[in-house]
């Protein structure tokens, strides 16, 4: 075994400087060739365009509900009862299954009371995604044990308010970003 001269040891940290500079130049060319791949995954303008909707909702009556396609899914816009509104509020947070608002208009760790889940403030506007939260069926409005939405398929309940209440559904019906626009107009995304 010789020990290593100084013109050795230098020759080696050259040689790991000349790798690492053209292992990164390498990585700096690859990506700037896979960007445009990349980049023109992005949404184009006419879908970015599709983004958000607007819905009139000057027909809907008290005890109704107008079915919108959003995004390629059915989001339910329900006008409710004073009855309605009561049953909701009057349920426990801690009855539900899920506790969460599950509303993309609150913060993500804002609890599922009644408040939280209407639109309007004074309850009787619900916005929410008519997607079940257990494998994607649509549910039925105005049915099951709880006078809200029952999926048939699995036997998932929700209440007035959207909210699990029995079944295999891990969540509550999901609230899109919405907002009223003028007195009866709402506008999805």
């Amino acid at each position: 075994m010789h020990p290593v001269s100084h013109q050795e040891e230098h020759q080696g940290t050259r040689r790991d400087f000349i790798y690492y500079a053209t292992a990164g130049a390498g990585a700096v060319v690859t990506g700037a060739a896979v960007w445009p791949l990349v980049n023109q995954m992005n949404p184009s303008a006419d879908v970015q365009a599709q983004a958000s909707k607007r819905v009139d909702v000057s027909s809907v009556a008290a005890g109704t509900q107008l079915t919108v396609l959003w995004q390629g899914k059915p989001v339910f816009i329900r006008a409710r009862t004073q009855e309605e509104i009561d049953a909701a509020r009057a349920v426990e947070l801690n009855a539900l299954p899920d506790q969460n608002a599950e509303n993309a208009n609150l913060a993500a760790d804002a609890d599922a009371s009644d408040e939280n889940r209407a639109l309007s403030e004074d309850g009787v506007w619900l916005v929410q995604m008519g997607v079940c939260t257990h494998l994607g069926c649509v549910p039925l409005g105005e049915s099951g044990d709880f006078g809200g939405w029952y999926c048939p398929c699995h036997g998932s309940h929700y209440d007035t308010a959207g909210r699990i209440r029995k079944g295999p559904a891990p969540r509550n019906l999901d609230i899109p970003v919405a907002a009223f626009i003028d007195e009866t107009t709402i506008q999805l995304g």
